[in-house]
């Protein structure tokens, strides 16, 4: 990894508050260059701290851009960070008017030429395209990497309809901790209890209104702009990678944007490409994006639209793994997309099973190896081999391929069945039979049975009838070799990736009128290549050596069935800032589910946050547990904070939330 100790511009970086219209302030730090000449400037927006949680990643990127002739100014949230006020929820439109507010003050400056990019990653990523379709002017483009257009099918809340138990639970209990933390003494002054205070005194669990919405309503169709495509008039950058749960999103944004778009999906996780976190090969993203910036900001011809439509990384066969370093491929280019160069090409499964059945009643651990929802470039996040999955579902195979099988985009299963109680869910992998027997996850979807026919509606299946229903599958990059199988495996249970209905279901197959369609690329060869990542200078963080355990463990009572899984999602432990500030956080997500009980399972989130310096110490403890009966939601939630080791606040809820079509 190079590291550019000088640039063309001599950087200065200072803090200042912007403030909005009803009088509350938001905390900015902003790197630009210090002879004070207008230049562009980019917003990244965040609620995860400057100060502390993101302040590594920052220093990579933002001097950068600075050095090369941008404002580069990064803003905490209103009620994050240092920021004032409180946040309720995530893309609220009071976060979103915020935004519009501070692109327009940042405009308004005089070191600023009037023209503004905005880019982030995850949270950022969203907020960048949802404040693109409210069009600020001065707004010309964005970058969004591993974000979504569509809040309520491809977030963490719900996946094909159903309650994403892996993540609904674990990312709510998350924020519930960190919309707890503290605003920084150093940088607020004395009125930073008072501010504590006012967060914690309006704090209410995220899940509670994630729960409360369990078909696609009004309240996710705000900020998803798949609703209107068209409202984004801003040149879009769309950044994706294969490990990565929001992948599609690439490709709806390259088939559907009026405004000019350029989508890259490679191999990596829930993190920004050029960091050299697996599974790489790394690019140089921020050279990348400075030719974005450069052509949409500047003027300048970087070349940018002579780029394909959508670079993708063409991902050659892998052993199964939780890890790969780097995985093996090459890139390849698409003009359009839809592409011509990709046809649908239809797979019937088992021929020799024309006519008969075939019942899948899955053991309610099945999921069990499904890997981490967010895969963080831990050594413990992708899916382990899948042979144990294979053996807890109905799999259908090929014959060992004659030839080798190039796929991209989003394959797709149609099963026509039967199913014996009116809610259920369906699982489908897809997955690479090598000749040892090893079954590698190529990619995977999931349907809730109620919403087959649209999300915004719950139909109960009428048991016993036959219907034909689609799984789409999230879209991939792969190449099957030959000698290899494609196995097609069908589960009705894939905890705790999916949260189970009230009842075991038991669903019966027709093969010869299921199928498989695979997106078969066939094109010719073109040079695509990325330079090598550069980074501003390293921020230097002294880390703390916390207790060693085990990133993610599976546990199993024999006698009474009981599955337990218990993950560290090790998100950075402890960590000292130059400023003295240390930043200590301890995480543990614990999934219990019975293989003969769907109405056993549950899902617990527990935080320890602590912030110290010198004689200052803030401690914020937060506990989410989601459980369920056949009617109902139950969650627990308790935040308990302290400062010196005397008790600020202490909250408890228990909300009762009823199951509609979830």
């Amino acid at each position: 990894m190079n590291f550019r100790e000088h640039f063309d511009r001599q950087v200065a970086v200072e803090e200042c508050w912007i403030p909005m219209r009803d009088g509350t302030r938001l905390h900015a730090r902003i790197w630009r260059p210090a002879d004070g000449e207008p230049v562009p400037a980019l917003l990244e927006y965040l609620p995860y701290r400057k100060g502390d949680w993101t302040a590594p990643r920052d220093a990579q990127r933002h001097p950068y851009y600075a050095g090369h002739g941008y404002a580069s100014v990064r803003v905490d949230l209103r009620g994050s960070g240092n920021s004032e006020g409180v946040m309720l929820d995530e893309y609220t439109e009071t976060e979103l008017s915020d935004g519009v507010e501070v692109i327009e003050w940042l405009a308004d400056q005089p070191w600023c030429s009037g023209e503004v990019g905005m880019f982030g990653i995850s949270w950022g990523g969203f907020n960048s395209l949802q404040i693109a379709a409210l069009r600020p002017e001065p707004l010309k483009a964005v970058v969004t990497v591993c974000s979504t257009d569509d809040r309520y099918d491809n977030d963490v809340h719900y996946t094909g309809g159903a309650v994403l138990g892996v993540d609904m639970a674990a990312w709510a209990g998350t924020m519930l901790a960190f919309t707890a933390r503290p605003p920084d003494p150093a940088v607020v002054g004395d009125d930073w209890s008072k501010m504590w205070r006012e967060r914690l005194e309006a704090a209410e669990p995220f899940l509670h209104a994630w729960l409360a919405h369990q078909e696609r309503d009004d309240y996710w169709r705000h900020g998803s702009i798949c609703e209107d495509y068209s409202a984004v008039q801003a040149a879009v950058l769309a950044v994706g990678g294969w490990a990565d749960p929001y992948r599609d999103t690439v490709f709806r944004l390259a088939e559907h944007l009026s405004a000019p778009v350029r989508g890259i999906v490679g191999p990596w996780s829930h993190q920004y490409p050029d960091r050299g976190l697996p599974p790489g090969p790394a690019i140089g993203f921020l050279q990348e994006t400075l030719r974005w910036w450069d052509h949409w900001l500047k003027g300048a011809d970087t070349g940018v639209l002579d780029e394909p439509l959508l670079r993708t990384w063409m991902q050659e066969p892998a052993a199964p793994s939780t890890f790969y370093p780097e995985r093996p491929g090459r890139w390849v280019g698409d003009d359009s997309w839809p592409s011509p160069s990709v046809r649908p090409t239809r797979y019937g499964f088992d021929a020799e099973l024309a006519g008969s059945q075939v019942v899948v009643s899955s053991p309610e651990h099945t999921g069990i190896d499904a890997g981490r929802f967010f895969p963080f470039g831990n050594r413990s996040d992708l899916p382990p081999d899948q042979r144990e999955e294979d053996g807890r579902s109905a799999c259908f195979d090929s014959a060992p391929l004659a030839g080798r099988v190039e796929i991209l985009g989003r394959p797709r299963v149609s099963l026509r069945m039967s199913c014996d109680v009116e809610r259920a869910n369906v699982t489908v992998r897809l997955c690479d039979v090598a000749p040892d027997g090893s079954s590698t996850l190529v990619t995977r979807g999931v349907l809730n049975l109620l919403t087959r026919n649209g999300r915004e509606r719950a139909d109960p299946w009428v048991p016993g009838e036959v219907e034909e229903v689609t799984v789409d599958l999230s879209a991939i990059a792969y190449a099957f070799p030959p000698g290899h199988r494609i196995r097609v495996a069908v589960s009705t249970a894939y905890f705790p990736w999916v949260w189970p209905h009230g009842e075991r279901a038991t669903v019966e197959l027709e093969p010869a009128a299921s199928a498989l369609v695979l997106p078969v690329r066939s094109a010719p060869e073109r040079a695509i290549d990325f330079a090598k990542p550069e980074h501003a200078p390293p921020l230097e963080v002294r880390t703390g050596s916390a207790a060693q355990r085990p990133e993610r463990v599976v546990r199993r009572d024999v006698a009474s069935g009981e599955w337990v899984l218990e993950v560290d999602p090790n998100y950075g432990g402890s960590r000292t800032f130059p400023d003295g500030l240390t930043y200590t956080e301890n995480a543990t997500e614990t999934y219990r589910i019975r293989e003969d009980d769907p109405l056993s399972a549950s899902a617990t989130s527990q935080w320890t946050i602590r912030l110290q310096r010198d004689d200052w110490l803030a401690e914020v403890n937060a506990t989410t547990e989601l459980r369920a009966t056949r009617q109902e939601y139950i969650v627990d939630s308790r935040l308990d904070t302290s400062s010196g080791g005397v008790e600020v606040l202490s909250r408890s809820w228990q909300q009762r939330i009823p199951r509609t079509s979830a």
